[in-house]
C-alpha cells in the first residue's frame, strides 16, 4: 500500500482566464498518453472538442466553469490532474478543489505576466502550503523577456524562481527549451551552436545559474520556492518536461487535517473528504456524483464506511475513475486518489466517510455571496420541480440557495453574474424549467449565531429580512454594509459571519 500511495500525483491547474489553462490540461492528457488527440479551447468542429469542458456552456462560450476530474498513468505514477475554472465567477468551486490537491501547476501568460487572479489563486495556495509548480506558457509569441518574468514572480508573489527549463528562442523562432537538471536540449530542430539562439541561450544561462537559487526541495515543498517552466501548450512545448517534472519529486499524498487531529495518508483505515457535487453529467440517468479525494487508506469497491455527518453507513457499490466525463469503475483505489460516488443527495460538499471513526475534515469553505437575486419562475405549474432543481443545484455549490423565513420566493446568491448564467441555462437545459431572476431589496448575506433564545428572538423580530440556506441554518440578510454594522453593535451577543465552513455548525 505504501508503493501505490507514493506513486500518486494529485494537483490542480490553475491560472488567470485565457492564460492557456485548459489547452495545456489537454496537452498534458495527450503526452501522458491519456488521449490521441488534444482539443483546443477555442478549434471548431465536434472532432475538437476539449475533453476537459463537457458541458454546453463551456463549449458555447470557450472557458471553463466546473472543475474537471482526469485519472491517468505516466511514467510509473499515477496523475490525478484537477483543472479548474479560471474564470473568477466561480472562485469558490476553485477553492474547495484546491482543498483535495498536494500541489499546483500555476500557468502564466507570457506576454501578460502575473494578473489579478493568479495572485488571487496563489494566495489560496500560501494558505494552504501548496507546493507550485509555475509553467510560462505561450513563448511561441511576442513574451516579456524571461528574467523580467521570474524577476515578476518573486517581487509580486514574494516566492522565490528556480528556472528549470530555459527557453530557446522567442516568439516564431521559439523551438524548444534547455533541461538545466539534466542539461539536455529538447528543440523541434537540430540548431547549430552558431545559431544566434544557441548563443543567446548559452549566454543567458550563465547569467540565470549566477544569479538565480538552485531548486531545493524542502523549499519548494514547503511552498516557498517554485521550480519554473517555459514553454508553448499549443505547440506542445516544455508539456513533458513539466509531466517528469510532476513524477519525479511532485509531493506525494499529503496529511490532512480534521476538527481533532491530523490524517496521514499511509494509515490502515480509508477516509475520504467529498469536495465537489456535479449533477447531471450524463442527463439520460439524472445521475449525482460526488467527487472525494481519498485522505488515507485503500477504498475497495463494496466497502460499507461511515457517513459522518448523518452518522450512517453508507455502501460503496459503484465507485468510478473519471476522465472528464469518461468513467471507468473503481475496483481499488488508494490516498491521493479522486474516485466519483454516484448517490441520490445522500452526500454534500464537505461530507466526510471514514471506516468507523468519528472524524470530520476542516477547510470546505462557503463565502458570503456578493450579488443575490430573487427567482422569477415562468410557469407556476413547475414550483415543485424548480425546489427539487434548486437544491440539487445549490447542494452541488453551482449558487447558494436562501429560503426567506416569510414564504416569499427563493433567493440565490452568487459571487459574479456568470453564475447566475449557468444557472438559468442548467435550469432549463436539465430540469426543462425556465426562470427569470429579480432585484431583491437585500445586498449582503451574513450567517447568524449565538444564544438559543436570543437567536429565535433576533430571528421573529427581524422575519423579513431572515432566511435559512440549504443546511437549514439562519442567515441575516441587509441592504447596505451600514445597516449590517448597526445591526451587528446592536445586537453583542450574536456573532455575524461571512464565512461558513461546509458541512459544521458555526460559532
Amino acid at each position: 500500500m505504501a508503493h501505490e500511495i507514493a506513486r500518486r500525483r494529485t494537483f490542480a491547474i490553475i491560472s488567470h482566464p485565457d492564460a492557456g489553462k485548459t489547452t495545456l490540461t489537454e496537452r498534458i492528457l495527450r503526452a501522458g498518453g491519456a488521449i490521441q488527440m488534444a482539443g483546443n479551447v477555442r478549434a471548431k468542429g465536434e472532432r475538437r472538442r476539449t475533453r476537459s469542458d463537457w458541458m454546453g456552456i463551456e463549449r458555447d462560450r470557450g472557458i471553463s466553469v466546473v472543475t474537471s476530474v482526469m485519472t491517468f498513468e505516466y511514467g510509473d505514477c499515477i496523475f490525478n490532474l484537477l483543472d479548474t475554472p479560471g474564470h473568477e465567477d466561480f472562485s469558490e468551486d476553485t477553492y474547495r478543489t484546491l482543498t483535495a490537491v498536494d500541489a499546483a501547476v500555476m500557468v502564466i501568460d507570457a506576454a501578460k505576466g502575473i494578473e489579478a487572479r493568479t495572485r488571487k489563486l496563489f494566495e489560496i495556495c500560501r494558505l494552504r502550503d501548496i507546493p507550485i509548480v509555475t509553467f510560462i506558457n505561450k513563448m511561441d509569441r511576442e513574451a516579456q523577456d524571461p528574467f523580467a518574468l521570474l524577476d515578476e514572480i518573486s517581487s509580486s508573489l514574494a516566492l522565490d524562481t528556480s528556472p528549470a527549463t530555459w527557453p530557446v528562442g522567442r516568439a516564431a523562432k521559439f523551438v524548444g527549451t534547455y533541461d538545466l537538471y539534466r542539461r539536455e536540449l529538447h528543440t523541434t530542430e537540430k540548431l547549430e551552436q552558431s545559431d544566434p539562439r544557441m548563443i543567446q541561450l548559452a549566454e543567458e544561462l550563465e547569467l540565470a545559474q549566477a544569479a538565480l537559487p538552485e531548486f531545493d526541495r524542502e523549499s519548494f515543498n514547503a511552498g516557498h520556492l517554485t521550480p519554473v517552466f517555459f514553454g508553448s501548450a499549443m505547440k506542445e512545448i516544455g508539456v513533458t518536461d513539466l509531466l517528469d517534472a510532476l513524477a519525479s519529486f511532485g509531493p506525494p499524498p499529503r496529511d490532512q487535517a480534521t476538527e481533532t487531529r491530523n490524517v496521514h495518508a499511509d494509515e490502515e483505515a480509508m477516509t475520504a473528504l467529498v469536495f465537489k457535487i456535479q449533477a447531471n453529467m450524463d442527463p439520460n440517468h439524472r445521475d449525482r456524483m460526488a467527487f472525494a479525494r481519498i485522505c488515507s487508506g485503500k477504498l475497495q469497491r463494496g466497502m460499507r464506511l461511515k457517513h459522518v455527518r448523518i452518522g450512517k453507513q453508507f455502501a460503496l457499490h459503484t465507485p468510478q475513475f473519471f476522465f472528464a466525463r469518461d468513467r471507468q469503475l473503481a475496483e481499488e483505489a488508494f490516498a491521493g486518489d479522486v474516485v466519483g460516488i454516484p448517490n441520490h443527495g445522500t452526500l454534500r460538499i464537505g461530507d466526510t466517510l471514514t471506516e468507523g471513526e468519528d472524524l470530520r475534515f476542516t477547510g470546505v469553505p462557503y463565502f458570503a455571496p456578493e450579488i443575490l437575486r430573487r427567482v422569477r419562475l415562468d410557469d407556476a405549474m413547475k414550483a415543485k420541480k424548480l425546489r427539487q432543481a434548486l437544491t440539487e443545484l445549490a447542494e452541488e455549490g453551482v449558487v447558494q440557495l436562501f429560503r426567506p423565513q416569510d414564504g416569499s420566493p427563493p433567493i440565490v446568491g452568487v459571487v459574479g453574474t456568470l453564475q447566475l448564467d449557468v444557472l438559468q441555462s442548467r435550469l432549463k437545459g436539465e430540469y426543462g424549467v425556465s426562470i427569470g431572476f429579480e432585484s431583491t431589496p437585500y445586498n449582503l448575506a451574513r450567517w447568524v449565531t449565538g444564544p438559543r433564545d436570543r437567536l429565535e428572538t433576533f430571528c421573529s423580530v427581524n422575519r423579513s429580512a431572515m432566511a435559512d440556506d440549504i443546511d437549514g441554518d439562519p442567515v441575516f440578510l441587509a441592504s447596505s454594509a451600514f445597516m449590517m454594522r448597526r445591526t451587528a453593535e446592536g445586537q453583542p451577543e450574536l456573532a455575524f459571519h461571512d464565512i461558513k465552513q461546509i458541512g459544521q455548525e458555526i460559532g
